[in-house]
């Protein structure tokens, strides 16, 4: 089922949390969803999962609205908050049973879901265990199962890896990705390289408003970040090559040492060519020349610092 959201707004008194931001995720897409601390990341993913009604603006999942059809929605929608409620006391299997139960599972399918979400999740050792028993990583499975027993064709996942160790984070990553392929999915994460290596679309929200969205790539390329150039010269003096690299139309010497040049470009146009003919006229030798990619990091900071 696509999502799409139109113009949505989002009002608590007089702070506004989401402002009129539009965006669509479409069937099979992995949306990651970033932004700083109180960006209206998780209020936006609670306004698509029907747990709050928006100030203005529409937002259908299917042919279904948010505000007509809130509880049909909630059927079709798995959800995993961030502080992931689970009930410590409970066994998994219990709870699981539970959960099936809430989702009006019929009885003759809950023990065919139940078994599909150890396996799909990997509980298969940890079933008969009480869910405090359970590590963290563990116990974001269980969050994972529950969103996914009853077969949504939507997943919401507000930071899945929060307090993963490594091994556990690859480990969810890859079950996202295979959940993903038949399902649309929007999650959040303050890990930047992890939102890069799991989804196929990443959008950024500042204070309430979208200020991108596209691919990874897509995103450097956008930024306001400028190329970066390492360069190595030798058979040069430093202070000299230094003096007249100052002279480029646009460039930025951000680093010299021995020889070794980083340059940042302030305009659109290539200067490969001039620095190599500065250096066939100055009798210098060019050893290196590489462009510096731009981080993910690098544009999340450009775009969320003010």
């Amino acid at each position: 089922m696509d999502i799409q959201v139109s113009n949505l707004t989002k009002t608590y008194g007089l702070q506004k949390a989401v402002d009129d931001i539009t965006f669509q995720v479409k069937t099979g897409e992995i949306l990651g969803f970033l932004g700083p601390n109180g960006a209206g990341k998780t209020t936006t993913m609670r306004v698509i999962t029907s747990c709050l009604l928006p100030t203005a603006g529409k937002i259908t999942i299917g042919n279904y609205d948010v505000h007509e059809d809130t509880e049909e929605i909630k059927k079709y929608i798995g959800y995993l908050p961030e502080n992931n409620p689970l009930y410590y006391d409970m066994f998994v299997i219990d709870y699981l049973k539970f959960i099936a139960e809430m989702r009006s599972i019929p009885k003759t399918e809950t023990s065919k879901r139940i078994l599909e979400m150890v396996y799909v999740c990997g509980l298969q050792k940890e079933k008969h265990k009480k869910i405090q028993e359970l590590s963290k990583g563990y116990r974001q499975r269980v969050g994972l199962a529950q969103a996914l027993i009853h077969n949504p064709e939507v997943l919401i996942l507000d930071e899945p890896t929060a307090g993963l160790d490594p091994n556990q984070i690859i480990e969810i990553r890859e079950l996202i990705k295979r959940i993903g392929k038949a399902k649309t999915v929007i999650l959040s994460s303050h890990i930047l390289a992890e939102v890069e290596a799991t989804c196929d679309r990443i959008m950024i929200i500042h204070k309430g408003k979208l200020v991108a969205d596209g691919s990874a790539e897509d995103l450097r390329k956008r930024s306001g970040e400028n190329k970066v150039l390492k360069i190595k010269i030798e058979d040069g003096e430093q202070e000299n090559i230094l003096n007249i690299l100052r002279k480029l139309p646009g460039v930025n010497i951000m680093s010299a040492d021995n020889g070794q040049f980083v340059l940042q470009q302030n305009n659109k146009e290539s200067i490969e060519r001039e620095i190599f003919n500065l250096c066939v006229k100055n009798s210098w030798v060019l050893t290196e020349i590489t462009p510096i990619e731009t981080k993910l990091e690098d544009v999340f900071r450009e775009l969320t610092m003010n």
